[in-house]
């Protein structure tokens, strides 16, 4: 029999579904193509070794795992590079970014699976939701996930729950104890959604399992413990950020996707409103003075920094950050520091020393306590440019906060350039969105020309999402949510002469908010969001959860 023309994606569907690159390429071994000699015959799956002599040690287990599937296996005999070749080849047809690999081995149903695996009790119940056992040791492991998953059945669920919620765009994993089992619901779009549930014993052993990986003490279950597990699978980089916290059913844990592609981060893509893009540019571009970024935990801060200080990198800068967590690698020439309370480098220490290292643009991560804001103001008069966040739901509260801190208004008129307040909203869905002109409601309420077109969310309940999921009708892009990424919306306050005015008088956050509207055309959140709808980005709906204050 001729042997049939192998490509990278037919060989990429092989190794993911009984290997893994690594051990492909650690072992030169690769998986080339299935064939059947007669029909009804089982199948049988070539295998590409470089060295005959292996065979006396890897043989019995590739033959194993593939006889699980009801495969037998023939080796072939092929140089070492013709294998690093055709494993390099394969390497390219990425899982994450989506390409060309079958997506159902990473499904909600595929993690469902990977998770009744791990239980020996076939009274244990699983199910995917929509809107005291011992914990099982783990040995220690490499940061190859592929790799890791290959090890145990709990190894692989763990695996499986990570991978799904990175290519899925989930920013938060919630395992969830309750006195019947385990819950996990996950933070898509910045909104709590069911994932699935199981029974006690799995869901201990998932959370044993991810506390292990996050290098934390498995066998501390009554105090809060936090960590961080970093993998690479398949080329990417996966990192996440851990906390356990001990509740009445058993130990909660919440894991955190850290993002570290900074290769996105663009002020273009993320500031939509050209105008307020362009005033942010202005005093981001200054000498010296404080820019602030404020909002909720979770609203785009520390992305549109990294894309700020991304920009200023233009090599004749020395540009520093002292960040907790570090979230993005933002390469070129700026210099990061992780945040150590531990051992004493807080903020606050860090800004200390960074001063005596010549900088010229600096940026501290959160600015929370009085002794890091004075530091703050000092840095800014002497001559530097420093970026910060503050905890504040608008621009305006940024200023109260500040002054909470102890930071004498004229301090805070001499050092802050601007203050930009920000949310997120969810993007409307471009498959299942309705576009119809806007009620009269609407717009008279956001001012609103009537019958303008505007975009609606197609949400559907849970129910309604079981039903079009069994009949294949669900739409891909969204699951039936509605909504599908996020964009934000910007409220910049610049402190001009009448703003600074108004703090020294001391008027109050509306006062100051009505004065920057009227007399410097600042838009407010909703307002920014009002554009945002009119451009069919997002929805009113988003607009009166996220940005509606009163």
């Amino acid at each position: 029999m001729n042997n049939p023309q192998y490509t990278a994606n037919s060989v990429r569907k092989l190794v993911d579904k009984f290997f893994s690159l690594q051990w492909c390429r650690d072992n030169l071994v690769v998986p080339l193509y299935e064939e059947t000699a007669l029909p009804m015959s089982e199948g049988i799956i070539k295998i590409a070794i470089a060295n005959y002599s292996y065979l006396g040690t890897i043989a019995t287990p590739i033959k194993e795992r593939l006889s699980q599937s009801g495969f037998k296996c023939e080796f072939v005999e092929k140089s070492q590079e013709e294998i690093e070749e055709i494993l390099d080849l394969a390497s390219k047809e990425r899982f994450i970014s989506g390409d060309s690999i079958d997506e159902s081995q990473f499904d909600e149903d595929a993690v469902l699976e990977a998770i009744k695996e791990t239980s020996d009790n076939s009274d244990d119940t699983f199910s995917f939701e929509f809107d005291d056992d011992d914990d099982e040791t783990v040995e220690e492991v490499g940061l190859d996930l592929a790799t890791e998953m290959m090890e145990s059945k709990i190894q692989k669920a763990a695996g499986m729950v990570l991978i799904n919620s990175r290519k899925n765009d989930v920013s938060d994993i919630h395992i969830e104890p309750r006195e019947e089992g385990y819950k996990i619901r996950v933070r898509k779009d910045g909104v709590m959604q069911k994932f699935m549930a199981m029974s006690r014993k799995p869901g201990i052993q998932l959370v044993a399992c991810l506390k292990n990986m996050a290098s934390m003490d498995i066998a501390e279950r009554r105090a809060s413990q936090d960590g961080k597990i970093l993998r690479r699978f398949e080329g990417n980089r996966l990192e996440f950020r851990c906390s356990t916290v001990p509740g009445k059913h058993g130990e909660k844990m919440v894991l955190r996707i850290l993002n570290s592609d900074a290769s996105a981060l663009n002020l273009d893509t993320l500031i939509h409103i050209e105008s307020v893009r362009k005033d942010f540019r202005k005093i981001m571009n200054a000498t010296n003075g404080i820019v602030i970024v404020s909002g909720p935990t979770g609203s785009g801060k520390s992305t549109t920094l990294a894309a700020a200080l991304r920009e200023k990198d233009t090599g004749d800068t020395n540009i520093v950050t002292a960040e907790d967590p570090i979230e993005y690698d933002m390469g070129g020439d700026i210099n990061q520091v992780q945040v150590n309370r531990a051992k004493g480098q807080t903020f606050a220490m860090i800004l200390r020393t960074f001063l005596r290292q010549d900088p010229d643009v600096i940026l501290i991560g959160e600015t929370r306590d009085p002794e890091t804001a004075e530091s703050s103001m000092d840095a800014a008069e002497t001559g530097h440019l420093v970026f910060t966040t503050l905890h504040a739901n608008s621009s305006t509260s940024s200023l109260t906060r500040l002054l909470d801190m102890e930071v004498p208004k004229y301090k805070l008129n001499a050092s802050v350039r601007g203050v930009l307040a920000q949310r997120l909203l969810r993007k409307v869905c471009t498959g299942c969105g309705i576009k119809r002109p806007v009620s009269d409601s609407e717009a008279i309420e956001f001012n609103i020309k009537k019958n303008t077109p505007i975009m609606y969310a197609n949400s559907l309940k849970a129910e309604e999402k079981l039903n079009r999921k069994r009949e294949n009708t669900l739409c891909q892009k969204c699951q039936g949510s509605g909504y599908k990424g996020r964009v934000g919306a910007y409220e910049l306050l610049l402190l001009d002469r009448k703003i600074q005015t108004a703090i020294s008088n001391g008027l109050t956050d509306r006062e100051i908010e009505n004065l920057a509207v009227n007399e410097n055309s600042m838009l407010t959140l909703s307002q920014y969001g009002v554009e945002l709808v009119k451009d069919h980005l997002t929805t009113i709906s988003e607009v009166i959860r996220v940005c509606k204050s009163d």
